[in-house]
């Protein structure tokens, strides 16, 4: 007797794959759908693309880039640091501008600061010699005041056209316009604040202490950090839901993300907003990042301004003064944060307490399209479980990927590391999307046949929603840039299970759309606010994008059952062709990014040098933050030093050094105005006068000789630093040429006399000796401390 012999029997398809199975069929649908969603991704784009700029011939009323601009080719001519001859210029031109609006115009003559040194390493307190240059606008029936601020003064390096000449002269356009209409309800005040770069010590001490802020109020800031790009509005005060809601209907250009609010909140950086929240302020801070390779450089300067992003920052001022001008200011706070991002023609805005309930339906509508895929037979609860357990796979090694070519690229070319962003940055971000992209693709060739292309998107949508509820704990604001795709694109699925033929791709190309709007201005956004050291995170929403939209993504490759013998080894090496050629693609941009994006003359290599004098023992040194010299920079350079002790604002640890000619450069006196000693507390009043034009004078007080108690400098109270071998330290920026008192209430730690160290600095190395020019090429770092000349002495009292 012998048993018949049968075939094995291919793999039943579900209609929807019967449906694709013809290869013209498939192409094309994804073709429709892709060209849906490339349409829905551009116009998302364009939507926040800044508006083209108005000519100075604009209506009287209204905000001209063109006349702004003029002002900005004033502000930013030079160089102009606080303290120096070129910002009182600045502050000359600002004073008559705002008092022929026929605004009431004067100048806060004051010391300002707190803790914490900006431009330093030693945690020393700051303060400032600031002149705030402040104009005001009177309500008719004000409820409060609205104060619009910028600061007017720039690094040490760079003139400033965009940070902050761009703000700067927003805020006279805007005063320009509101005075030559109807007035508003409410006062309104614009500030334009002195040091901000060294300490924000101008926004501190007009917060803190001038009458016009004495009753709080409403502050916009107007800031940036680049060049170019849409201005965001980035950080808003706590409680903000009624704040968006005002922003979303008065900006005419509204651009911001809660998402961007709730990760600035977490990172150290500060702005003048810092300040009035920390003043019992409520507000709003916009800026724009995109260029960032300009900032804090000799390249900002006021032909780098572009005008159709300055329209923007402008016309957006322009309209929140007018609205907060016209609301009842006493009911701005709200009971939470809300949740907000940019939708084609609108800013999508929800209350902050819908953050759970929509990351739980979405974890719950995953759950369902998985139990709905089980019982329609597309995979088996195993199946299911690997694509979610393997579906971590892209979300890891994409941004891996990413962060590991950018360490490549920058030990192939080390001036990247000493830049926010580079030059030309933008095929730089399409090769870290596109190797996002090709990490997704190759994981899922490799796996879609043998876990099934059901399987894979059900457990890609899974982790979007944990996503989602981990960003809900932690970023409670960002918890829409996964839970929101996640509902979309499994609420697609689960209408496409009961659909048949091509029709299935219709809610599965809305459900992507969703993530598309989401998730694409996220990604373009993300770039110039980390940076390309930072291009991991790109990377990550990219693939968070691509997880949204697998089912689309599904169709570019042939059926994934159902073939067997030739057709099926067919299939397979199309499958895997597509990622192949996606990786030929991503090593060919990252080419092009190579010869496009070059050093030269006119995007010049960072370099970063300073000079450090002791004028105890007359040893001078070169000194540089670089991490891998550059060749200019080496030149100077010999080995590694700890500076520290000899130069407090150095900071304490190892950096790259090299012996320099001692320059001519009188160091700084310290003298006694008063000294006196009861109960083992002695009371000492101290005079400290820098004996040349310096930038910033610093007092530290040796933690072995003595512990300080109280300060305060000029009859401003200071904070006393009690870490590290200082028990005490002060830096004082824009000081007056007659130098400043400094009194001190210590306790000696012996029998002997307290030691002192005081530092002054200065900026420009042109003329001292051994020092040759940059040559065609090479550019200064943007940095706090480029540039400066630093002497130091040490005085035992």
């Amino acid at each position: 007797m012998s048993a018949e012999v049968k075939e094995p029997t291919a793999p039943v398809q579900a209609p929807a794959e019967r449906a694709f199975a013809r290869p013209g069929r498939r192409a094309w649908t994804a073709l429709v759908a892709l060209v849906v969603l490339g349409a829905i991704g551009a116009i998302s784009l364009l939507d926040i693309r800044p508006p083209a700029p108005k000519p100075a011939s604009a209506p009287a009323t209204e905000f001209s880039a063109g006349r702004a601009a003029d002002h900005i080719a004033t502000v930013g001519a030079r160089t102009h640091v606080a303290g120096s001859a070129a910002n009182d210029t600045v502050r000359d031109y600002l004073v008559t501008t705002l008092s022929g609006f026929g605004l009431k115009t004067s100048v806060q003559d004051t010391v300002g600061g707190e803790a914490g040194d900006l431009s330093g390493s030693s945690g020393a307190a700051a303060v400032a010699h600031v002149r705030n240059v402040v104009a005001e606008l009177p309500g008719t029936d004000p409820t409060g005041t609205v104060f619009l601020v910028a600061h007017y003064d720039s690094v040490q390096v760079g003139p400033g056209g965009n940070d902050d000449g761009a703000g700067t002269s927003s805020v006279l356009e805007v005063a320009r316009a509101l005075a030559q209409g109807a007035k508003p309800r409410n006062n309104v005040v614009f500030v334009l604040t002195d040091a901000e770069e060294a300490c924000l010590c101008g926004a501190l001490a007009f917060a803190s202490a001038h009458p016009l802020a004495k009753d709080g109020g409403v502050a916009l800031n107007l800031e940036a950090r680049g060049s170019t790009g849409p201005v965001i509005m980035f950080e808003t005060s706590r409680d903000n839901a009624k704040l968006v809601s005002l922003f979303r209907s008065a900006a005419p250009h509204p651009v911001g993300t809660s998402f961007a609010v709730e990760v600035y909140r977490l990172l150290p950086n500060d702005t003048d907003f810092t300040a009035f929240l920390g003043n019992n302020f409520v507000g709003l801070n916009s800026a724009y990042i995109d260029g960032g390779a300009v900032y804090h450089t000799p390249l900002d300067t006021p032909a780098s301004v572009d005008r159709r992003t300055l329209q923007q920052h402008g016309e957006n001022a322009l309209g929140l003064v007018r609205a907060f001008g016209a609301t009842d200011l006493a009911d701005l706070r709200a009971s939470g944060d809300a949740t907000y991002f940019p939708v084609p023609g609108t800013l999508v805005t929800y209350p902050g307490w819908l953050t759970w309930p929509l990351a739980g339906l979405a974890l719950l509508a995953v759950i369902a399209l998985a139990v709905l895929t089980v019982r329609s037979g597309r995979a088996s609860w195993g199946k299911v479980a690997s694509g979610f357990g393997l579906g971590l796979v892209p979300i890891v090694a994409a941004p891996l990927a990413a962060q590991l070519l950018w360490i490549l690229v920058t030990a192939i070319r080390p001036g990247y590391a000493s830049l926010l962003d580079p030059y030309r940055p933008l095929l730089w971000r399409l090769t870290v999307i596109l190797l996002a992209a090709t990490v997704l693709l190759t994981w899922y060739a490799l796996l879609r046949r043998r876990i099934g292309p059901a399987a894979l998107a059900v457990g890609g949508l899974g982790w979007l929603a944990v996503l989602g509820l981990v960003l809900a704990a932690a970023t409670p604001g960002g918890s829409y840039l996964a839970a929101l795709p996640a509902l979309a694109s499994a609420i697609g699925g689960i209408v496409a299970l009961r659909l048949r033929g091509t029709w299935t791709a219709v809610p599965l190309t809305v459900g992507a759309a969703v993530g598309v709007v989401i998730l694409v201005p996220t990604v373009v956004l993300l770039f110039p606010a980390l940076g390309m050291a930072m291009g991991g995170v790109g990377a990550l929403f990219a693939t968070l994008l691509g997880l949204a939209a697998l089912p689309i993504i599904d169709l570019l490759l042939p059926p994934a059952g159902g073939q067997r013998g030739t057709v099926a080894r067919r299939d397979r090496r199309i499958g895997l062709g597509v990622p192949v050629l996606a990786l030929v693609a991503t090593l060919a941009l990252a080419g092009s990014a190579f010869a496009v994006d070059r050093f030269d003359p006119t995007h010049p290599i960072p370099t970063h040098l300073m000079y450090a004098l002791d004028a105890d023992n007359g040893q001078a040194r070169w000194v540089s933050y670089e991490s891998s010299p550059q060749a200019w920079t080496a030149g100077y350079l010999k080995s590694k030093e700890n500076l520290g002790a000899q130069f407090p604002e150095i900071g304490d640890s190892t950096i790259r050094t090299g012996p320099a000619q001692a320059a001519t450069l009188p160091p700084a006196a310290l003298t006694v105005v008063s000294d006196s000693t009861a109960g083992g507390v002695r009371t000492l009043r101290l005079k400290l006068a820098p004996q040349r034009q310096v930038r910033l004078a610093a007092l530290h007080v040796d933690g072995a000789t003595a512990t300080v108690d109280k300060a305060s400098v000029d009859g401003f109270e200071v904070p006393v630093d009690r870490t590290g071998p200082w028990s005490f330290g002060l830096i004082f920026h824009a000081p007056p040429a007659g130098g400043f008192e400094v009194s001190l209430t210590l306790r000696p730690t012996g029998a002997g006399p307290v030691r002192f160290r005081v530092e002054d600095g200065s900026d420009g190395l042109e003329g001292l000796p051994g020092f040759k020019p940059r040559p065609a090429g090479v550019g200064v770092m943007g940095s706090h401390s480029s540039e400066l000349v630093l002497v130091a002495k040490s005085y035992t009292l």
